[in-house]
Parts: structure tokens; sequence; C-alpha cells
């Protein structure tokens, strides 16, 4: 029989119920999204668009933690989609400046229930043990 490693099973991984719960949490959105033609990392990037009106790529990505070769290919789609526009820096061509356009401001109202439907649908935790989670979360996050 193969030799096991404590170290190696699931249950005693930190990552792996961070993971299993993101794709959980992640996946309860798509009935909103999906009538709407959107993924979730559209919807984030359009969350974020929405509370700065236009930010770079660089500035999107530090944000998101998501890196230009994610988001190159999903701005695209967005700005085919007429909801963003992307546009060279005056001041350095290097840089790629996105912006929300009307229809993207038309989507906010589409989508502005969304969080509200989310915390309808109920969650197992306690609002305190919830701020808790938060709060742990972005401690992680934020310790990079």
């Amino acid at each position: 029989m193969a030799q096991k490693y404590e170290q190696l099973l699931l249950k005693n991984q930190l990552c792996f119920p961070l993971y299993a719960c993101s794709r959980k949490i992640v996946g309860s959105y798509t009935p909103y999204l999906k009538p709407l033609g959107l993924t979730y990392t559209q919807y984030v990037v359009m969350m974020a668009l929405w509370e700065h009106d236009s930010l770079n790529v660089g500035q999107l990505g530090d944000l998101l933690k998501l890196d230009a070769g994610t988001l190159t290919p999903l701005l695209k789609r967005l700005e085919k989609a007429g909801y963003v526009t992307r546009e060279r820096s005056k001041e350095d061509e290097r840089i790629t400046i996105i912006s929300i356009t009307p229809e993207g401001e038309e989507l906010k109202e589409q989508c502005k229930d969304i969080p509200l439907k989310m915390v309808s649908k109920g969650s197992p935790l306690s609002e305190k043990d919830a701020k808790e989670l938060y709060r742990l979360l972005y401690l992680f996050l934020d310790g990079e």
C-alpha cells in the first residue's frame, strides 16, 4: 500500500475549503449573471469600474488580484459588448485606460439588485461570523 502523508490529506489543507467555497459562491451568481451575458469575473471588473469610473489595466489588475493575461481577453469581450472602452493613455501609450460606456452604466442598473438577491438566499453564517470571515480573508489578502 502506498505511503499516506498527513500533510497531503485534503482535510488538512486550508486552501481546499477556500477553493471549494469560492467555487460554490461564484456559481451561485450564475442565475443572475447568465441572463445578462456576464461571467463572474466580468461582473467584478464592472463593479470595480462602476466604483472608480475608469482605471488603467494595471490598477484594475492590482485591485482585483488578476494579471494582464487574464484581464486583456476579458476586457476585449466587455468592449465588444459595448460596456467599456479601452484607450491608450495620452501621457504614456504603454498604459491602457478602461472606462465605462453609457451601455455599461445601463448594465449597472440591471445589476444593482444582485448583491441583495445574494443576501436573501441566506448564508449558513451568522452576521457576526460573516464579518469575522470577511476580516480574516482580507487580513490574508492584505498580508501579501
